[in-house]
């Protein structure tokens, strides 16, 4: 199955959940309605047969509103196919249902995504830092997130040393 005819089925399924569609790569790409993902992504993992979440990332566009984006990327083994979902999240924290009830794959993705762009899964099981330590503050891959934050001491050079 082409991209575009991936497109045309997912759309004639949920014709008013989608606010933008193209195709990148041989992939069908679909901006989803936050309020319809849910329904959606529950036809595509289950009907649709997109039975693998392949990659979940996280996306901080610091000027774009809403800021924040997850994509996911969806498989699909008979046929093989691919489809790659954009999801814009709003708020402060940012929020998003979570999706490891369908695709248990996405635990760590999303804790990923919670712990560098601070993205909140409603329903995660454990949504708890991945790769930060716990008593860290902030969100590293924010663009907002201030850079060094960590002082760095240098030794001053012997004389002779330029």
């Amino acid at each position: 199955m082409s991209a575009e005819e991936i497109i045309a089925k997912v759309k004639g399924k949920f014709s008013d959940a989608f606010t933008a569609e193209s195709t990148r790569f041989d992939d069908a790409v679909l901006t989803v309605v936050p309020s319809k993902w849910p329904a959606v992504a529950k036809w595509l993992q289950g009907d649709a047969g997109f039975t693998f979440l392949s990659d979940l990332a996280g996306m901080d566009l610091l000027k774009a509103e809403p800021r924040f984006v997850i994509v996911y990327t969806l498989t699909s083994m008979d046929p093989p196919q691919r489809l790659r979902i954009n999801l814009p999240v709003e708020g402060d924290p940012p929020k998003a249902p979570s999706v490891v009830q369908l695709w248990p794959a996405a635990n760590f993705h999303e804790r990923e995504a919670f712990d560098m762009f601070g993205i909140i899964f409603e329903g995660h099981p454990d949504l708890r830092r991945i790769l930060m330590p716990d008593e860290w503050e902030g969100h590293p891959l924010r663009k907002d997130y201030a850079m060094g934050k960590v002082p760095v001491e240098y030794k001053h050079l012997s004389p002779g040393f330029s």
